[in-house]
């Protein structure tokens, strides 16, 4: 069976990066570049470094072309917490109400975001968690059922999705992105917001040895949520 191009053309990047010919933030070939080099489309080369960006792998910056990604700040600037354990180390009372639990057909960019097939089913939930009976973050989830068959069975209530998916499936690595965002009219009602008001958008994919196991949505007031992290440097 003959490999895609776009997969060769990805495979070449990651060899490049693995053997130390291609540093971190270097700038890797264009999409017109890897089209003539490997005699494809424009598209087809696009499909290639937007995959390996989406994976983490690459970075792209508007105007000055794609990059090879810093792993090592990115794996280091944040650090997973289970939200429930984040509230009790406040001394703070935790609780959360089940909003959504289901199962759904997945749309392009969930597909995409969990590596499934579209149309494929996966599981959903909308979770807010709540800090002294107070909403303080809004999860919405979405979970590929391969890894984690019982996901909508489960009590979240009572345990939260993270503690589940990392007893099933153990992570092994994440990716974030945080952005600053203004809340629609149903986030406004799942976090009790009277006035609008800029919020902490945290989007989220974890891995484990098998594959992806969920693309998360975390949402919180920027008044009442912060997100810090611990560097060290090498001397």
């Amino acid at each position: 069976m003959t490999t895609p191009k776009f997969a060769q053309i990805k495979q070449f990047i990651v060899d490049k990066i693995k053997n130390g010919a291609w540093q971190e933030n270097q700038r890797v070939p264009s999409e017109n570049e890897l089209s003539s080099q490997f005699s494809v489309s424009r598209m087809t080369a696009r499909r290639a470094l937007s995959e390996l960006t989406d994976a983490g792998i690459l970075t792209r910056s508007q105007g000055l072309g794609t990059f090879v990604a810093s792993f090592k700040s990115q794996s280091s600037l944040l650090e997973i917490k289970n939200i429930a354990d984040e509230v009790k180390e406040r001394n703070g009372q935790y609780s959360c109400s089940v909003q959504v639990l289901e199962s759904i057909n997945a749309v392009a960019p969930i597909a995409i975001a969990l590596g499934v097939e579209v149309d494929s089913l996966v599981y959903r939930s909308v979770l807010v968690h709540n800090e002294n009976d107070k909403p303080l973050q809004v999860e919405e989830r979405f979970v590929n059922p391969a890894l984690a068959l019982g996901y909508l069975q489960q009590d979240f209530s009572a345990l939260t999705p993270h503690e589940y998916l990392s007893s099933v499936a153990p992570l092994t690595q994440a990716r974030h992105t945080v952005e600053a965002i203004m809340p629609n009219s149903q986030m406004c009602q799942w976090l009790n917001l009277y006035n609008e008001e800029p919020c902490l958008q945290v989007i989220r994919r974890t891995w484990s040895t098998k594959g992806i196991v969920s693309f998360a949505r975390l949402v919180s007031p920027g008044s009442k949520y912060r997100l810090g992290g611990h560097l060290t440097f090498k001397k």
